[in-house]
């Protein structure tokens, strides 16, 4: 993995969630059971056809919120709420990352499906505070999740990064996709690699990977 095709890069964009930490991590697990939970007692529906429900409309709309949103015209606000009210505890610093990311020039930022709110506390208990210069969630991007491209460019306009010079670090391949046609240095970070044109690397080991770009 060559230095130079890093060269360029001024902004650094990370997902959360099995990005930031490890996906062995008991952490996402807790926000998918409160997910089926909202939709067996807001939707009436038994748990197993609420977590098919749930998972079909993550594989179609890219959220399950989203989702809910499109079919069922689901208020966002108290969802997120009560999905994101969860053991932050099973987190465990990691100074490692935290030096590896704290070694990237430019700016470093978060994008996230879930909150901001739920993004700055996973930060806090990784021992990543004081290393990103902005942290945006679903609300920043207007409530429409990633991997649609109008996300992105409510997150990238707000925050007024170049996708040319800038580099995305995501566990799910397919939020990839829009990254790499705006231009950017696209990483996939997860446990297996997934080929794709859209992906120009992957890692199962993110601060080992940004060790070597410094």
């Amino acid at each position: 993995m060559p230095h130079d095709a890093f060269s360029h890069v001024e902004t650094w964009v990370f997902d959360l969630d099995n990005t930031l930490y490890p996906p062995a991590t008991p952490l996402f697990p807790q926000v998918s059971a409160r997910m089926t939970d909202w939709v067996m007692r807001e939707l009436g529906l038994g748990r197993d056809e609420a977590d098919e429900l749930r998972r079909r409309y993550w594989q179609i709309h890219g959220t399950t919120l989203a989702g809910l949103m499109d079919n069922h015209g689901v208020d966002p606000h108290g969802y997120l709420t009560e999905v994101h009210d969860i053991d932050f505890t099973v987190l465990e610093p990691d100074p490692g990352l935290a030096g590896a990311i704290a070694a990237l020039p430019g700016r470093r930022i978060v994008y996230t499906n879930g909150t901001a709110d739920y993004a700055r506390e996973v930060i806090a208990r990784r021992g990543l505070s004081g290393l990103f210069d902005a942290v945006y969630g679903v609300a920043e991007a207007r409530f429409r999740p990633k991997p649609e491209r109008a996300a992105f460019e409510a997150v990238f306009g707000t925050d007024g990064l170049d996708p040319a010079r800038a580099a995305m670090f995501e566990d799910d391949a397919r939020n990839l996709a829009v990254p790499h046609e705006m231009g950017m240095r696209t990483v996939h970070v997860a446990a297996e690699a997934e080929p794709a044109p859209h992906v120009h690397h992957h890692t199962d080991d993110l601060a080992d990977f940004l060790g070597r770009l410094a």
